[in-house]
């Protein structure tokens, strides 16, 4: 995964974030949107992330990493 430096954190744009509000789970690239997925999770089993929230950083990730979500197909 390519470091992300904070002054190119602090250009992305809130959209590229899972946690757009909050600047959370920056998403630049495939690598950033595996991570967060994987962040996400953890942050869940530490009862610092509801399920919801989990849900909308993954779906946001899945977007980003090509991952078709349509019933019948991958997750």
């Amino acid at each position: 995964m390519a470091k992300l430096t904070t002054k190119a954190r602090n250009k992305l744009p809130k959209s590229e974030f899972g946690e757009p509000g909050s600047r959370k789970y920056p998403m630049p690239d495939k690598a950033h949107a595996r991570n967060a997925k994987a962040r996400a999770s953890q942050m869940v089993k530490r009862g610092k992330l509801s399920k919801s929230e989990k849900s909308k950083i993954d779906s946001k990730a899945n977007k980003i990493l090509g991952h078709k979500t349509l019933s019948g197909m991958r997750k």
